[in-house]
């Protein structure tokens, strides 16, 4: 399989527009971390997003991925929708960036936006569990639809915004 690169840039309004679609479209994202020996540990959680593309869930602060963000704030979100079938047009969004817990004193932003996504949630059930946030540095989309076969679109995230950085075209064959 060739990889190549394309110049043709995206704007930040098609960037935007997309992001937002594919982050609406699933309630769950899979969260990296790295732990302090180096082994990746994945976890899936709902969260909920911001205009300037924070994205927060709600964990308890001894899971496992909750002690790996305090060692290091390091971390990789990926979004999609798991039952698309193989074969046919494919979507998703992958992100990186950090994470960290939110003071309790600071969490009330981040608490009416999940309550926002999630109208049954209520901070009150989930006693010991805390407010995360997760901040992108540049993110990967694909969609087959919207951008063509095997095109992926890296942005860097700058405040909220993206700006293309490249486009990577994925072609079956050497």
């Amino acid at each position: 399989m060739a990889i190549e690169r394309s110049k043709r840039r995206v704007s930040a309004a098609r960037l935007a527009n997309l992001t937002r679609r594919l982050l609406d479209e699933s309630t769950l994202f899979a969260l990296a971390t790295v732990a302090p020996d180096g082994i990746a540990h994945v976890n899936t959680a709902y969260f909920a997003w911001s205009p300037t593309l924070e994205l927060v869930w709600l964990s308890h602060p001894d899971a496992r991925h909750s002690r790996n963000i305090r060692a290091n704030a390091t971390a990789a979100v990926a979004v999609y929708d798991s039952t698309q079938s193989w074969g046919r047009p494919d979507r998703g969004i992958q992100l990186s960036g950090t994470a960290s817990e939110i003071e309790e004193a600071e969490a009330g932003d981040a608490n009416e936006l999940y309550a926002r996504r999630f109208p049954g949630y209520r901070l009150e059930d989930l006693g010991a569990y805390r407010s995360y946030v997760f901040l992108p540095q540049w993110v990967k989309l694909f969609d087959e639809r919207e951008l063509g076969a095997g095109r992926f679109v890296i942005a860097v995230v700058d405040d909220g915004r993206l700006s293309w950085e490249a486009t990577e075209i994925y072609r079956s064959g050497s």
